[in-house]
Parts: C-alpha cells; structure tokens; sequence
C-alpha cells in the first residue's frame, strides 16, 4: 500500500516561489512514475509536471521554464519546485504514483493507483 502526503502549499503573491512535497510510503516498485497535477475551481483537473518510468521530467506547456519536479529516493520524496508564480497557478495541486506503462504514457489522472489529498496554492497578483 502506497500512500501519498502532500505539503508546501500556502499563499504567496505573483512573482513568488513554492516548493511543494509528496512524501511516499509503501513503494515497493523499481519502475514508476509520479506526477503533480492541479485543479482551479470550475476548471479541469491538468498535469502539471511528470517524473516518467525511465527518469526524464515532462511538463505543462504552462508551467515550462517556471516548475522543477524533482526527487529524493533517500526520503522518498517528490518536488514540485514553483517560481514565478502566476494568479492562474492558483490550485489544489496533487500528486499521484503508478508503475503501469499505461497509466504512466497516458498520465489520466483518475487511472493513477494512488494520489494525494491535495495541497493549496493561492497566488495573488
């Protein structure tokens, strides 16, 4: 059993940097990928940044050249480094584990075996 604990978010205002945390539990699994994603209210659900089965990094058109997702095996942790922030990064950011190749290529959130509660990040202009 996997479990996911989010934390970092809070309130900044544009301009400012975040660096948000997932700590895992449980990962027993040599091949897997993480991702962070976010929701705004009203809006979809959107990834935003992903640490891929092979250990590359993909990321949002949106948040290129702005977030690093990064992670430390020793704690099992994963990063989302935010800078630059924008009132439309504004969101509850999650993260989420699979180690299945479809789930990973295909990154639906909903698919991942195991997400996060969640953590907010408000950006004011």
């Amino acid at each position: 059993q996997v479990e996911l604990v989010e934390s970092g978010g809070g309130s900044v205002q544009a301009g400012g940097s975040l660096r948000l945390s997932c700590v895992a539990s449980g990962i027993g699994y040599n091949n897997y990928c993480m991702g962070w994603f976010r929701q705004a209210p009203g809006k979809e659900r959107e990834g935003v940044g992903f640490i891929n089965r092979d250990g590359s990094t993909s990321y949002a058109d949106s948040v290129k050249g702005r977030f690093t997702i990064s992670q430390d095996n020793a704690k099992n942790t994963l990063y989302l480094q935010m800078n630059n922030l924008k009132p439309e990064d504004t969101a509850m950011y999650y993260c989420a584990f699979d180690w299945r190749w479809n789930t990973c290529y295909y990154r639906n959130y909903e698919s991942y075996k195991y997400r996060g509660q969640g953590t907010q990040v408000t950006v004011s202009s």
